[in-house]
C-alpha cells in the first residue's frame, strides 16, 4: 500500500556511514535515488551540516549527497591509518567515496575547500561531472583575498611561528565566528549552532594540526590553478558561480575570472559574506534548481 505525501511534506535528509579508502566517511542523503546526483562539497572549518537547509530544498527535483571530509565533521579516520592530510588526500578519499556509492554522473557544488577537491576530482573523471556549482570556491590567483596574508607567509615561510599566528588567529572559536559573520549586514541573523558546532568540532584532540597542515599544503592548490584552468577549458563543464561579494578570503575577482575560460560562465553576486549560504539560502537554492533544470534536461 503506498503513502500519498501531503504536498508540504519535506524530503527526509538521512545521515549514513561508509567506508572506505580505509576513513569511515559521514554523508547526508536525500531525494529519489534514480533522480540526477548532486554532490555537494563543504569547506574549511564546516562540514556537511552546513547544507542542512539546502539538501531538502534541492531534494524534491535531485538526489543530494554531502559527504563530510576527513579532518572535518563526523567523519573519522582510525589512527593506525597514518592519513596524510592533504588536498590530494581528501581528493582521492572523495573518489573512493563516490565509487563506492556507484556515483558515475553527477553535478557538483563545492565551496571553500570543497573547489579544489572537488576539481581534481573533475580533472580525473570529467565524463562524470555534468556541471558545476562554485559558492567561493577560487581557482584564480586574482581571486585570493588579502586575508591570505598570513597564510602566503606561512607557506613561503613553514616555520613553528608563523604556524603558531594562524593557530591563535584562526583556529579559534572567535576566529571561526568571524568567518561567518565578516561582510554580513547582520551578524545576528546568522545562526549560532554553525559557528559553535565547527569550534567544537576544531577542539578535537590533534584536530587543530589537521587544519594547520592543510593551510600549509593549500599553496599546491595555487600550484594547480593552471591545470583546474586547463580543465575547464577543455572539458567545457557548465557553470554557476554564486558568490558572497563581501568574502575577504575569495574576493569578486575569482568569480569574473571562471569566464575567461567559461564564456558561457553564469556569475551572480550577493550582498554578504564567506558562509553566503547562511544568509542568503532562498537565492541560492532558487538559482540552483533553475541552472540545473536547464543542464540536467539537456
Amino acid at each position: 500500500m503506498s503513502t500519498v505525501l501531503p504536498k508540504f511534506a519535506i524530503p527526509v535528509t538521512s545521515v549514513h556511514r561508509v567506508e572506505v579508502d580505509g576513513v569511515d566517511v559521514f554523508y547526508r542523503r536525500a531525494g529519489d535515488t534514480n533522480a540526477p546526483v548532486v554532490l555537494l562539497l563543504h569547506g574549511f572549518p564546516t562540514s556537511s551540516f552546513m547544507f542542512r537547509e539546502l539538501i531538502p530544498r534541492l531534494a524534491e527535483r535531485f538526489q543530494v549527497i554531502a559527504p563530510d571530509l576527513p579532518g572535518f565533521g563526523f567523519t573519522t579516520v582510525p589512527e593506525k591509518r597514518a592519513y596524510r592530510y592533504s588536498f590530494d588526500g581528501l581528493a582521492h578519499t572523495l573518489e573512493a567515496f563516490t565509487d563506492a556509492l556507484g556515483l558515475t554522473r553527477y553535478a557538483i557544488y563545492v565551496f571553500d575547500y570543497g573547489a579544489p577537491t572537488g576539481f581534481r576530482l573533475a580533472m580525473h573523471h570529467p565524463e562524470r561531472v555534468t556541471a558545476i556549482i562554485s559558492q567561493n570556491g577560487n581557482a584564480y590567483e586574482e581571486g585570493l583575498g588579502d586575508a591570505w596574508g598570513p597564510i602566503r607567509k606561512y607557506w613561503s615561510a613553514p616555520t613553528e611561528e608563523n604556524r603558531e599566528v594562524i593557530r591563535q588567529n584562526i583556529l579559534t572559536p572567535e576566529g571561526t565566528r568571524w568567518q561567518y559573520t565578516h561582510g554580513v549586514t547582520n551578524p545576528e541573523s546568522i545562526a549560532p549552532e554553525s559557528y559553535t558546532l565547527d569550534a567544537a568540532l576544531l577542539e578535537r584532540p590533534g584536530n587543530k594540526e589537521i587544519q594547520l597542515d592543510l593551510f600549509l599544503d593549500y599553496a599546491s592548490n595555487v600550484k594547480l590553478y593552471p591545470k583546474f584552468q586547463e580543465y575547464f577549458r577543455k572539458s567545457n563543464p557548465p557553470l554557476l558561480a554564486i558568490w558572497g561579494k563581501n568574502d575577504p578570503f575569495f574576493i569578486p575577482a575569482g568569480a569574473e575570472a571562471f569566464r575567461k575560460d567559461l564564456p558561457d560562465a553564469q556569475v551572480k553576486f550577493l550582498d554578504t559574506g564567506h558562509f553566503a549560504i547562511e544568509t542568503h539560502l532562498v537565492e541560492i537554492a532558487s538559482a540552483m534548481e533553475d541552472f540545473l533544470d536547464k543542464e540536467f534536461s539537456r
